[in-house]
């Protein structure tokens, strides 16, 4: 099993308090700390507001945080925990992929979801339309940005968006296209639409004893599409809350890593505030069996 770091990005209140250059300087050392100490890969939320509350703090944003990060790191590989479909048009998103592939010697992975938080969207001027239609979006969206990730021009019609002869020059450097992750925990049509489209499908705060059950029936998603399951990844993002309610953060890694995790991601809130928290984060990954020694070629060279 590996373990990707969340970034501290001001999200679920971190940088309360702080000024902006303050907290920036130490996302910077996390990404930087996170790549030291042999972690699979740095994320970052794709939210502008704080959780649960909105309040006037620090959000920093997702994209152009990454980027900034890509360009102080050489050996992590780097996502959004995840990509809400609806904020980005998906054919400039799987532009952006493809520049920051590029620009990142092979590095990034895509992660896509549907979106939820509402507050955020309403503040931003988005439509937030029933769950069934941003469900639809996050489907042409999948569609989309896998064409464009693929030779030739692309074009697709679909109910939500379309593209009608897209050039995506470069392609990305990671072939056949750099991996996406599906992210969310709706069995039905989420978890069809991974088996469809990703390389990876992310659970979002799944506790480790109900996981062997949800990979029982991932595993039927993929039958279902003519898929072998054992060609479809499956992590756990693990809410902050619970690692730091956890007895043992050892053991609850150890659970996770028992029960078919192949990758925990989860955001350690209080290297937002001190230099030692993601080292004493790392021995707990070893005392568990965590994989956290660097491979040549990134996720895609090493096993899970």
């Amino acid at each position: 099993m590996r373990v990707g770091i969340v970034v501290p990005q001001g999200w679920t209140g971190e940088y309360a308090g702080l000024d902006g250059a303050e907290a920036w300087s130490r996302t910077v050392d996390v990404a930087a700390a996170a790549e030291r100490l042999g972690f699979d890969s740095i994320w970052m939320y794709d939210h502008v507001h704080t959780t649960p509350e909105p309040t006037d703090e620090i959000t920093f944003e997702a994209y152009t945080s990454l980027a900034f990060l890509a360009a102080r790191t050489s050996r992590v590989r780097i996502g959004q925990l995840v990509t809400c479909a609806a904020y980005r048009n998906p054919a400039l998103l799987a532009k952006m992929i493809s520049t920051l592939d590029v620009a990142t010697g092979g590095r990034m992975e895509l992660g896509l979801g549907a979106g939820w938080k509402r507050e955020e969207f309403e503040a931003y001027g988005y439509e937030f339309p029933p769950t069934r239609e941003r469900l639809d979006h996050l489907e042409d969206s999948l569609e989309i940005v896998s064409r464009m990730f693929a030779g030739g021009r692309a074009s697709h019609a679909g109910s939500t968006a379309r593209i009608a002869g897209a050039i995506n020059e470069p392609k990305p450097l990671q072939r056949p296209a750099p991996p996406i992750v599906v992210g969310g925990n709706g069995r039905e049509r989420t978890w069809r639409l991974a088996a469809r489209y990703a390389d990876e499908l992310n659970l979002d705060a799944m506790p480790p004893d109900e996981l062997p059950e949800a990979l029982s029936v991932i595993a039927d998603r993929c039958r279902e599409v003519g898929r072998d399951p054992a060609t479809l990844r499956v992590s756990v993002h693990i809410w902050w809350e619970h690692l730091d309610a956890a007895p043992s953060r050892s053991g609850l890694l150890a659970a996770y890593r028992e029960a078919g995790a192949a990758r925990v991601m989860t955001l350690v809130r209080e290297s937002a505030r001190s230099t030692d928290a993601l080292d004493a984060f790392r021995d707990d990954c070893v005392a568990a069996g965590a994989d956290l020694q660097p491979t040549p070629g990134g996720w895609l060279a090493g096993a899970a």
